[in-house]
């Protein structure tokens, strides 16, 4: 950020410590005191490359801060120009046999706010109790093309990067929002999984290129108010909603049975007006028709999985190792130590059974919360710790939070690249594509995928901390400072407690500092204690706070005890 310093004008790290750089006239490139920049190399030094406006608009923010943590925010000319090419003549349209759906009947669901459509679905209900099902995925290994720039920087992006109101896009707005994107009413290259199931039984499954036409482009909130007969189902799409929504349930219960994690979260949508600024927040609830759609994305995940494990073709695998016995031990005291209910545990555990017994404490959790009202947050968040990070790699070992033996990611290939990995993998199983990916290459792809989505979601939560901050100074200014809040512990530190406050799900720092007595942090975790007193601060414990201090810019908050605020 430009400020003034006596005669001088510097730019400031906007987002961590730094040095100032002093900037002369030229320099600032006409940009004002007062307001953040991008600076870049030029002849003399540093200079402004771009004005981002001022710090006080949550959507200039946003931009900074992406900029910050090195999204490029545009495509290489010569990227764009590749992808606008294909997107007018897939490389691979000629030669490549596919099968005409383009008659079945097929929709896709998202969420309202989404602009690429990587996976569509059709499903029909048999005579004899079964029911087929196809799960349509966006055929992006037709337009990119290994040895091409546009592929080259698909593997340096790795992940499409969302925030609020903003996407960094793994593809160019060519193929991810248009030609790749399965959009309402327009012929699109695909790659189907189709599958006959009996209940959750899958008695065939089988894979080709494709060609199809989606029908109607529902979201989550819709499909839901179907569900429960508030909107009624069209057709052609109706019927297919029906069979999928039986296929799916099915899959829910199966999956419970052999022991997945039960863990759910909601995600924050944010609203904004005209100039940028936030205006409210909504909390996307996991819903039945958000579990529809997972069922069947992870049905054809481990179908494809299966096949290339099967064939012993190379690809890159989404890998969730099991527990360390001693992690899931320790969760368990600390749920104990929380009054939560907990699984028995063998005297000597072996890793399968950690794996077990997590997914076991995982639902009595979910039981433990629904009973209570609260918890959640904090309670998730332990089991989550508890757990090893899911990571991608050619060396498949299962996905233990799915209890899957077989798992890749096969089916959002417009914003990640290991999918597209999984796609010429396929392809080329089936005799349809020679991009088979080379083996010595996929540990590489492995390692940079899992770092771009790690990356990714950093600045996704930052973004949302952010968005959060500048909704609450709205809050504060339009209801007053002295507002006093009902929050909730979720996590815990020994300088202080993090609280989650008010319906729009605010977060701020409640330090020890600003507490009477002296605090120290228990033996495992999961309560801030009292030295003369001898009062608890335990995670999930309800707790009324004032706000201190908003850096919305930053995404802090600073929160006091209410009676002292």
């Amino acid at each position: 950020m430009l400020q003034k310093r006596g005669r001088f004008v510097v730019a400031k790290p906007m987002f961590e410590r730094g040095q100032a750089v002093t900037l002369d006239g030229p320099a600032r490139k006409g940009a004002d005191v007062g307001e953040m920049v991008l600076l870049g190399a030029g002849k003399r030094g540093l200079r402004v490359a771009r004005a981002l406006g001022r710090p006080d608009v949550a959507r200039n923010v946003l931009e900074a801060l992406m900029l910050d943590r090195g999204l490029r925010r545009a495509f290489p000319r010569v990227v764009e120009g590749e992808a606008v090419d294909a997107a007018a003549a897939p490389p691979t349209l000629a030669s490549a046999p596919r099968r005409d759906l383009t008659a079945l009947a097929t929709f896709t669901v998202d969420p309202a706010a989404a602009k690429d459509f990587d996976d569509a679905v059709s499903a029909s209900a048999g005579q004899d109790g079964t029911t087929r099902v196809w799960v349509h995925i966006a055929d992006v290994s037709a337009y990119v093309r290994p040895g091409t720039a546009l592929e080259r920087e698909t593997f340096r992006r790795g992940t499409s990067v969302y925030v609020p109101g903003a996407v960094e896009p793994m593809l160019p707005h060519a193929l991810s929002s248009e030609a790749c994107s399965l959009v309402p009413g327009a012929p699109r290259l695909a790659v189907t999984v189709e599958m006959e199931l009996r209940g959750s039984e899958v008695r065939s499954a089988s894979f080709y290129r494709s060609t199809i036409r989606s029908d109607a482009r529902l979201t989550y909130d819709q499909v839901d108010r179907v569900f429960g007969g508030e909107e009624r189902a069209l057709e052609p799409w109706g019927e297919s909603l029906a069979a999928t929504r039986a296929v799916a349930a099915a899959l829910t219960a199966k999956r419970a049975e052999r022991g997945s994690l039960a863990v759910e979260s909601a995600e924050p949508g944010f609203e904004f007006d005209a100039d940028g600024h936030v205006t409210g927040v909504r909390h996307e609830q996991q819903t039945e028709s958000h579990r529809m759609i997972e069922e069947l994305m992870i049905l054809a995940n481990e179908r494809v999985a299966g096949m290339l494990a099967d064939a012993g073709i190379p690809t890159l695998y989404r890998v969730h190792e099991r527990p360390e016995p001693q992690a899931i031990a320790f969760l368990v005291e600390q749920l104990a130590s929380l009054g939560v209910p907990t699984p028995p545990l063998p005297k000597s555990m072996s890793p399968q059974q950690a794996g077990e017994a997590v997914g076991e404490a995982s639902r009595l959790v979910a039981a433990h919360v629904r009973r209570t009202g609260r918890g959640g947050a904090a309670l998730i968040s332990l089991i989550l710790r508890s757990l090893k990070q899911a990571y991608y790699s050619p060396r498949n070992v299962g996905h233990a939070g799915l209890a899957s033996p077989r798992y890749c990611h096969f089916t959002s290939p417009i914003r990640r690249y290991p999918d597209l990995v999984a796609h010429r993998a396929l392809l080329s199983a089936l005799g349809v594509d020679d991009v088979a990916p080379r083996p010595m290459e996929l540990e590489d792809a492995g390692v940079a995928s899992s770092s771009a989505e790690r990356a990714a979601l950093q600045i996704e939560r930052a973004a949302d901390d952010v968005c959060h901050a500048f909704l609450l100074e709205r809050v504060l200014f339009e209801h007053g400072w002295d507002r006093r809040f009902e929050g909730e512990v979720v996590g815990l530190i020994g300088a202080g407690a993090f609280i989650r406050f008010g319906d729009e799900g605010f977060e701020g720092m409640l330090p020890v500092r600003k507490l009477h007595d002296w605090w120290h942090l228990n033996e495992h975790g999961t309560a801030l204690e009292a030295e003369r007193s001898g009062r608890r601060i335990r995670l999930g414990d309800p707790i009324e706070v004032a706000v201190s201090r908003v850096d919305a810019p930053r995404g802090r908050v600073d929160l006091l005890p209410a009676d002292a605020g």
